[in-house]
């Protein structure tokens, strides 16, 4: 069996006390059975990007799956003097049985549209929240920040190396596997290799070399014990006096006499663009021109692109802080949001939340959401549609631009791939969870063949649209128009 943090700890109190209380209220207006919809979304991409990466499903699935309050739990909950014993009880032989439908792991997606959809009775609905919105927020935020930094690299390997700057153990593991799918080709990081079978990658740090206090006795050492992955870092004294000579007598009396290579150095500190040129020319002349420079140190996808732009000769980045935390906007910003009610047998009816800020009013509605990609397979834009309607795409096909909603368009020549599939049934896995790899492989075959790479920017990237069919627009317009005439009596 695949080893989670599930086997060691019951992860089932991972929500705010909101939660029970509301379900402890629900519960006793006997709400229970009543089915709602509840939408995951997000209103902003992080660092100004064009998209994002659906992240954390696979954990989201184990999290329901296991979903039970344990004695403590009870006791626990007692102990605050405010729930029923009726409701008590009811959690006591509580278990999820709502649907799930989502994008698939690994999804490119954009501002404002639902990436996961909660269909369940109301209790079942809302006790999940918490532990939806976190799962999906850390790594939806790591794997984006993580295909930045890949994109910045080039082509060059990235290896997470973020473990000890993370802000807890489960930030390091889980974002070490949401790194993975964002296009790090290894971690550092033990434990995430041993849950999620990704690579391991790791040499040495400077107390190896300042252990033995010589650094060429350090190197020998080190070649010694690994000869066939023989990588040394080259920083703790001085790069180019001491570091990338004694690597190269390494090579030439320890290595070349064994039949092996030198496989790389890493470079920790200083002026890489600087040192890596420096070492390159060192290191061909020595005739190691396979040696590899690896370099590391507060990297991300602007200091990369710096280095290279600068001449920097390097063919892999270590990346620590500024990935595993993603430093530069470490909030992600996913919302919970509920959009129906089901006030008859299989009859929703919308709800919406209006704010005075008109980014915060919510899409309503059971809805569907299509990627319009044209005939070169290229996605154009997303569009919502109400549930029940049917999106021919056959003829020309009328939609609604929300931003700009007096304007006549339409998409032609054009498919519309629905993008939600249902995860869960009646609380029931229904759905084949992918392979790390595949989620990976996933995200590469989106960026390279469906999403433009003017959505690729890093800065003032172009706008994905996000669009409606007029029937859902007109739903949504006269919800808030209803709205308004309600607060005007």
């Amino acid at each position: 069996m695949k080893k989670t943090q599930n086997m060691e700890r019951n992860l089932t109190m991972v929500m705010d006390f909101y939660e029970l209380t509301m379900s402890n209220g629900y519960y006793l207006d006997q709400d229970t059975d009543t089915r709602v919809v509840f939408d995951v979304f997000y209103r902003k991409n992080p660092d100004n990007g064009g998209f994002a990466i659906f992240t954390g499903l696979e954990q989201i699935v184990e999290y329901v799956q296991n979903l039970h309050f344990d004695d403590a739990d009870i006791a626990y909950l007692k102990s605050q003097n405010l729930f029923s014993e009726e409701f008590l009880k009811y959690l006591r032989a509580f278990q999820f049985t709502g649907d799930i439908y989502a994008f698939p792991e690994g999804t490119i997606m954009y501002p404002n549209e639902p990436c996961l959809t909660v269909v369940a009775p109301l209790i079942d609905a809302q006790l999940i929240e918490t532990a939806i919105l976190l799962q999906i927020n850390h790594q939806s935020l790591i794997a984006t920040k993580t295909r930045r930094i890949v994109s910045a690299a080039d082509g060059r390997a990235v290896s997470d190396f973020g473990a000890r700057r993370a802000h807890n153990m489960d930030a390091a593991i889980y974002g070490a596997r949401a790194a993975y799918i964002g296009g790090a080709g290894s971690t550092a990081t033990v434990l995430s290799g041993q849950m999620f079978g990704m690579p391991v990658s790791g040499t040495m740090a400077h107390s190896f070399v300042m252990f033995y206090q010589d650094e060429f006795e350090a190197f020998k050492k080190y070649a010694e014990t690994y000869p066939d992955a023989t990588v040394l870092l080259v920083d703790t004294y001085d790069v180019l006096r001491s570091g990338i000579p004694n690597a190269i007598r390494v090579a030439r009396e320890i290595l070349e006499p064994m039949g092996k290579r030198l496989k790389g150095i890493r470079i920790d500190s200083g002026d890489l663009a600087y040192l890596t040129k420096k070492a390159r020319k060192l290191l061909d002349k020595a005739g190691l021109e396979d040696c590899k420079i690896i370099i590391s140190n507060s990297l991300d996808e602007f200091t990369i692109t710096s280095i290279l732009n600068q001449g920097g000769c390097v063919d892999s980045f270590g990346v620590g802080e500024r990935l595993i935390t993603a430093r530069s906007e470490p909030v992600f910003g996913a919302v919970y949001k509920i959009a129906a009610v089901e006030e008859e047998p299989g009859h929703f009816v919308p709800r919406i939340k209006i704010s005075e800020n008109i980014e915060k009013i919510t899409n309503p509605g059971l809805k569907k959401v299509y990627r319009i990609v044209n005939e070169e397979g290229r996605a154009i834009a997303d569009m919502l549609a109400k549930a029940d309607e049917e999106v021919d795409m056959s003829r020309p096909f009328r939609y609604v631009d929300p931003v700009q909603p007096w304007k006549n368009r339409y998409f032609e020549n054009c498919k519309a791939i629905e993008l939600q599939q249902q995860i869960m049934k009646d609380g029931r896995l229904v759905y084949e969870l992918p392979s790390l790899d595949e989620i990976a492989s996933y995200v590469k075959r989106q960026l390279s063949e469906e999403i433009w790479e003017e959505e690729q920017r890093f800065e003032y990237p172009h706008l994905h649209y996000l669009d409606m069919t007029p029937d859902y627009y007109e739903m949504k317009m006269q919800l808030l128009n209803d709205l308004s005439m309600k607060e005007s009596l």
